[in-house]
């Protein structure tokens, strides 16, 4: 109990000097997305610690292994957040309000998701195996996947949403809701944080078995989720007009789902200790990163309207 109070005051606090940091209309810089890269990284580690001491080496790395998977699977969802902001026209100063509330939606889903897959886990053992095909069958589609065009308009969510909530055609900026003429329209604003929203529900089929495939411990699946969760927004000012030099950086993502994956299916057969998967996250990000930077691409990078 102790420790999710410890939690929650530290993600709560740091949220909102977040937030008062880049209160109003405001531009994120590179060097203001550095310097919160830096803060995230370094409250995470800072929380690492603390669960190394209060509840012993295994459950630090066990930590440790799921924020760095968590982390580098969420870097691939960079590119569709850059995507909706160019296709929608969100002006920059107004992208980090998009990541910011976002956040809370995704914190919600994932505290259901993990609960959800834990409690299944542990009352039907064969789901520890379905979850560990998906991770496989995942990771084999990611490397051999090609880039593909991302289109905002046929995601069936905003279809839907659009058919049953009015979509103002134009509206005062920064606003997710405004009234016209008697009634509550939806800004396109809002239609980004929805896109958002559902891009990170997509994203945790994925992300969440690959964690638990670490850790079955609630509290070690979900802080290690919401710490990677929080440093993305800022990872992503960071990285938008850097992502197509890690080109390689899928293949290592392709890897490590499918290792995980074997991890919980071979798990009465071979165990397969914590520290032993942290080094295999750790070394395919090292090698993925080191080749992207040695062997650059050679086609012109996508014009990432930042």
């Amino acid at each position: 109990m102790i420790g999710w109070l410890v939690f929650a005051v530290v993600v709560a606090g740091f949220l909102a000097l977040d937030l008062f940091a880049f209160r109003g209309k405001h531009e994120v810089r590179l060097g203001e997305a550095l310097l919160w890269s830096g803060i995230w990284l370094g409250v995470a580690l800072a929380f690492n610690v603390g669960v190394w001491l209060t509840r012993g080496p295994v459950a630090g790395t066990e930590f440790l292994t799921a924020y760095l998977v968590e982390e580098s699977l969420s870097v691939d969802n960079l590119f569709i957040f850059l995507v909706l902001f160019a296709h929608f026209q969100v002006p920059p100063e107004y992208r980090h309000k998009v990541l910011f509330w976002g956040v809370f939606g995704a914190l919600v889903m994932r505290l259901v998701f993990i609960f959800a897959g834990v409690s299944l886990i542990q009352r039907f053992e064969f789901v520890m195996y379905l979850f560990g095909a998906i991770l496989v069958f995942s990771g084999i589609k990611m490397a051999f996947a090609h880039d593909t065009d991302v289109d905002p308009e046929r995601n069936l969510v905003l279809r839907l949403f659009r058919r049953v909530f009015p979509v103002a055609a134009n509206a005062e900026p920064g606003r997710f809701f405004v009234r016209q003429n008697g009634r509550w329209l939806a800004t396109r604003l809002f239609v980004v944080l929805l896109m958002v929203e559902t891009t990170d529900l997509i994203f945790a089929v994925d992300s969440i078995p690959a964690v638990l495939g670490i850790s079955r411990d609630p509290f070690i699946v979900y802080t290690s989720n919401v710490f990677a969760i929080l440093g993305l927004r800022s990872l992503f000012f960071a990285l938008a007009r850097l992502l197509d030099l890690f080109h390689f950086l899928h293949y290592a993502l392709a890897l490590i789902l499918v290792f995980i994956g074997a991890k919980m299916l071979l798990v009465h057969v071979v165990e397969i200790p914590t520290w032993a998967a942290l080094a295999v996250v750790g070394g395919a990000l090292a090698v993925a990163t080191a080749a992207s930077l040695v062997w650059p691409r050679r086609t012109p990078p996508r014009d990432s309207d930042v």
